[in-house]
């Protein structure tokens, strides 16, 4: 792997990927690493061991930093650190979920303030903190889901996680629409339903069905002002 990742780095090109240790995040790196990127990417404090073991093999392709985004000083560091770096995208992927079986009347208010503070909050804060980082030919992008749409959602469950995604894209659609003059590429991507820890054993897909498709859309997008509200295939969800 050494060999092959540092023979296809380009300098030209390097990704943020926030929420990067395990799952759909750290797919993201693997894969962004073999198309020649050099990516940042990050983890909570004592949950970079893949990432580090990763770095080891990417020469030098791969640095890994700690931030933990619902701590607001943390961001502020990290934003500190790179200073100066240049972000042809900018992504963030972290999030949680409550009990699948939990409804609105059901959850506790410090379970409905945990997700929604991961899930939308923190997500933008990210966003604001280092968007000045990205040119304006590159890309901002967040990790929503297609439970976030209120058309599709035609037969509730999951109400609390589907709350947090929609509040996420309609935070993201107030950004573009505090930059609607901006030339850079907005992104709510939806991984579709994958078999990770969070996704669980019986989603559709796998994280290889869904990880290489997503950042063909992500880079079929460049260029493309405005913000997109797609799928790992490049179909667009409804709002």
């Amino acid at each position: 792997m050494h060999n092959t990742l540092t023979a296809q780095i380009s300098p030209s090109k390097t990704a943020l990927l926030i929420g990067a240790s395990r799952g759909l995040g750290f797919a993201m790196v693997q894969t962004y690493l073999t198309r020649g990127w050099r990516v940042i990417a990050t983890a909570r404090e004592g949950a970079s061991d893949k990432l580090d073991a990763l770095a080891a093999n990417a020469g030098g392709a791969l640095e890994v930093e700690t931030v933990d985004i619902t701590i607001p000083a943390q961001v502020a560091a990290l934003r500190e650190r790179l200073s100066g770096r240049r972000l042809d995208l900018l992504f963030v992927n972290a999030g949680v979920k409550n009990d699948d079986k939990e409804t609105i009347a059901d959850v506790s208010t410090d379970e409905f303030v945990r997700v929604m503070v991961t899930n939308s909050l923190s997500p933008m804060r990210v966003i604001e903190a280092f968007e000045a980082l990205v040119p304006s030919d590159g890309t901002l992008g967040v990790m929503s889901s297609g439970q976030g749409s209120l058309t599709n959602n035609t037969n509730g469950n999951y109400e609390v996680y589907r709350g947090s995604k929609a509040a996420l894209n309609m935070f993201m659609r107030s950004f573009a629409a505090r930059h609607r003059d901006d030339t850079r590429t907005l992104l709510l991507m939806a991984p579709g339903w994958v078999r990770t820890d969070m996704g669980g054993p019986d989603a559709r897909l796998s994280i290889e069905q869904s990880i290489p498709n997503l950042i063909d859309t992500i880079t079929a997008h460049h260029g493309r002002p405005g913000l997109h509200y797609v799928d790992y295939l490049g179909r667009t969800v409804p709002w």
